[in-house]
């Protein structure tokens, strides 16, 4: 089989989109299949799409560029689209009208939570998989977080990549407001790692620069317990990787954070009842923490799903080309060749 993928992995601390392409990419390789990023080859078997955005420098194909590809080149070739983004993550108007009108090149769409599949960010005129994201226990090794002996203050951790205020910054700064009063700041220590807006100000907050791998985990790991209160999470890896180190999760019952942690921690709605939600985890954390050690969302599991998709999706190629018809809205066709 042969494999394109529309993102090319960098370097460094990123998004987490990027640890997903790594992840595909060394299950395909690992078994003896081919991995490419251009649309380049006449035998390309399955033409994946990360990210639509032409934006984005890492992105090496486009949605009209995988569609042109099927009508001219190879029409068995079957084009998935994965959908990790939308409007509700970050306040934005626009990114699930780009969304929907990149999915008009898709064959089959893959959503990374399930609450996904009820927004409005694709066409609904293919089938559909719900394939949730993974993180890596190579690195993020299961149970090697610090246990909590109840006594100490409890050490919470979360990082980011993005910088968003919707990443959690109304809570944060909950939190920042509580660990100025001295039966909190007695009760419990927090660690931010990675970028923050410019005008954050938690100055009763540890601040440390983004991380990746190896040295991430080990960051994190020095703490007992992560938290998560990000607004709208598609899905995201951090409190994944919190969790695959056993820390039990203090989540925001927003987007995916509920499919992803709901039976590992505690939720709570937003600033308003984060102190109550705070005390209860605290109290439940004994009880929370062996259940980490089952947390199922690796990357070899993710991985090892897309692999049977594709597998299922080239047999069916050839009949997923016969029924393909790619003018049927010629507006929305000739709107994907439009970069945005």
């Amino acid at each position: 089989m042969k494999v394109a993928i529309n993102h090319r992995c960098v370097e460094g601390p990123w998004g987490g989109g990027n640890r997903v392409v790594a992840a595909i990419e060394a299950a395909l390789r690992a078994r003896g299949d081919v991995v490419v990023h251009e649309l380049e080859d006449p035998d390309i078997d399955i033409a994946l799409i990360i990210d639509p955005r032409r934006r984005n420098p890492q992105i090496t194909f486009w949605p009209d560029q995988a569609l042109a590809y099927v009508e001219r080149v190879r029409p068995t070739c079957v084009v998935v689209h994965r959908i990790n983004e939308c409007d509700e993550r970050k306040g934005t108007h626009t990114m699930n009208l780009r969304l929907r009108i990149a999915n008009y090149c898709a064959d089959h769409t893959v959503f990374i939570a399930s609450w996904l599949k009820d927004l409005d960010v694709w066409r609904r005129e293919t089938e559909a998989s719900i394939v949730l994201g993974g993180g890596d226990d190579t690195v993020f090794k299961r149970d090697s977080a610090a246990l909590w002996d109840g006594k100490e203050p409890m050490r919470l951790v979360t990082h980011h990549w993005g910088a968003h205020p919707s990443k959690g910054l109304d809570v944060y700064r909950r939190l920042n407001a509580m660990l100025a009063e001295p039966e909190w700041r007695a009760r419990v220590k927090f660690t931010y790692i990675g970028n923050l807006p410019p005008d954050a100000n938690l100055p009763n907050i540890a601040w440390h620069a983004p991380l990746n791998g190896p040295p991430l985990a080990e960051a994190l790991a020095q703490n007992h317990a992560y938290l998560t209160a990000s607004i709208g999470e598609p899905a995201g890896n951090h409190h994944i990787e919190g969790a695959l180190l056993g820390m039990p999760i203090l989540y925001r019952r927003s987007g995916a954070l509920p499919e992803y942690c709901g039976p590992y921690g505690t939720g709570f709605d937003g600033p308003a009842d984060f102190a109550e939600a705070l005390g209860t985890f605290m109290r439940d954390y004994a009880t929370l923490k062996p259940k980490l050690a089952l947390y199922p969302h690796t990357s070899t599991k993710m991985a090892t799903q897309f692999l049977a998709l594709f597998d299922r999706l080239v047999a069916e190629g050839p009949a997923i080309a016969a029924r393909r018809k790619p003018w049927r809205n010629p507006l929305v066709r000739v709107a994907n060749l439009f970069p945005f």
